[in-house]
């Protein structure tokens, strides 16, 4: 009798008790440092436009852009950690979680410093592709010599926060990105306005933010919960295997989303910067609108990896559920806030003409399109964890390419950047719904595996 409730006190904090609110304060502790650090992007944005150039406006936008690539990989490296530690911890298996998170920083690091030393001497090349000309194309260049080194830094904080949810700590994991936006939110108006930099200003603000987050992600993992264990390189050659086994197809999924906005970028800048500095704004808006759904998708893996290491599979199948309840809820709450608060948004930015239109246009379709790319999120999420992360690909990619290509530019060329904006949302609907339904098809057979199992 004693073995069995050793076992269950060592499974994890998942494998019990009521799973939506599991979902709840995993999200709510997520969102908040999310949220900051989305909320102080775009307050840069906004600074950045108190200037009175759009064209700085469209050049922090592509430079975002660019950096979305590389925090795409960034996440998919911290998905492997954070699956892999969740599954050793959820059957009690701490050494073997410490071994992971071990070895997958050191992939991390290997990784991203590997990006960016091949792309940062193609940096003007990779913007121009982007669309950038001209002035913008200049700021846009400076802005990323400056940021892209960091990302080393930023991808080490990002897998210790993988590492932190995994073991169920969702307020030091919160810490991470919530110190990083704190320093950001006080540097950025002293550097942009009080130092008199602009967009470097920003640039400087935003490399100081990277490298708190990592700083605060070893806090956490090592002097409070001591999840890292002794980097061994012949352990990470070891653990390569199922480190990148979950880690290759989640890059490739989270890399679909960058390239199907280049895209549309792409199409958007052929109407004119007003227009591109209107995208960079809705590129900022969106998490913060919506990072909650950002940070349910991440927070879920860990509730879904220990209960899959702990044999509990209706309880998977219960956090499917409930986590697309909280998607709808939210995206139609948040639908009507944008409907109504669009007046305020452009005078927050000082928007006028094309670029007024299209941020209002956005906030009468942008709850709908949500509601569907929230439950692909959702969808993704349990894929990456349940061992079918090429279901996570497939549909990403789907919705990357046949869900943009066409839709965008027919909307465009039909109903010019309002129609693209459209064709965008509707793509997402078909690839969300689908991603959706088959995720509920994945887990309900998971769950029949085991019917002796409790929930």
């Amino acid at each position: 009798m004693n073995a069995p409730a050793s076992a269950s006190r060592h499974r994890g904090v998942f494998t019990e008790g009521s799973i939506m609110r599991h979902v709840v304060v995993m999200t709510a502790t997520g969102s908040i440092g999310l949220m900051a650090i989305f909320l102080v992007d775009l307050l840069t944005l906004i600074y950045i436009s108190w200037l009175g150039d759009a064209q700085l406006t469209a050049a922090v936008g592509f430079a975002a852009q660019v950096s979305f690539f590389l925090i795409s990989v960034n996440i998919g490296l911290s998905i492997a950690i954070s699956a892999l530690m969740a599954r050793d911890l959820g059957a009690g298996n701490r050494e073997r979680a410490r071994r992971y998170c071990a070895s997958g920083l050191i992939l991390t690091v290997v990784i991203a410093g590997g990006i960016v030393i091949v792309a940062l001497p193609f940096r003007r090349e990779i913007l121009a592709l982007f669309g950038a000309s001209g002035h913008t194309l200049d700021v846009a260049d400076t802005f990323l010599l400056i940021t892209m080194p960091a990302n080393v830094m930023m991808a080490i904080g990002m897998a210790l926060s993988g590492a932190l949810r995994s073991v169920g700590d969702a307020k030091r994991s919160m810490y991470v990105t919530l110190w990083g936006a704190a320093v950001i939110a006080v540097l950025d108006p002293l550097l942009i306005f009080g130092a008199g930099l602009g967009v470097p200003g920003a640039a400087i603000a935003t490399v100081v933010s990277r490298t708190v987050f990592a700083v605060v992600g070893l806090w956490g993992a090592v002097s409070v919960h001591d999840l890292i264990g002794r980097p061994r390189i012949a352990h990470a050659i070891a653990d390569l295997r199922p480190l990148m086994g979950i880690a290759a197809p989640a890059i490739a999924t989270n890399l679909a989303a960058p390239v199907s906005t280049a895209y549309a970028l792409r199409i958007f800048a052929e109407f004119g910067e007003p227009v591109v500095a209107a995208f960079a704004i809705i590129d900022r808006l969106v998490p913060v609108a919506f990072g909650v759904l950002f940070a349910l998708s991440g927070s879920i893996g860990p509730i879904i990896g220990q209960n899959l290491g702990a044999g509990l599979y209706p309880r998977i199948t219960r956090t499917l559920r409930d986590s697309l309840t909280l998607v709808a809820g939210y995206s139609l709450a948040m639908w009507l806030i944008l409907w109504l608060g669009s007046p305020l948004l452009v005078r927050m930015f000082a928007a006028e003409g094309a670029t007024a239109d299209l941020i209002v246009f956005f906030c009468l379709i942008g709850g709908l399109q949500w509601i569907f790319l929230g439950g692909l999120f959702v969808a993704n999420a349990s894929f990456n964890n349940l061992g079918y992360a090429f279901l996570s690909t497939l549909f990403n990619w789907g919705r990357a390419t046949i869900g943009t290509i066409p839709f965008v530019s027919l909307g465009a060329s039909w109903g010019g950047p309002e129609g693209g904006l459209l064709g965008m949302a509707i793509g997402a609907a078909f690839f969300g719904a689908g991603a959706m339904v088959t995720a509920f098809y994945v887990t309900g057979r998971i769950a029949r595996r085991a019917p002796a199992h409790g929930g």
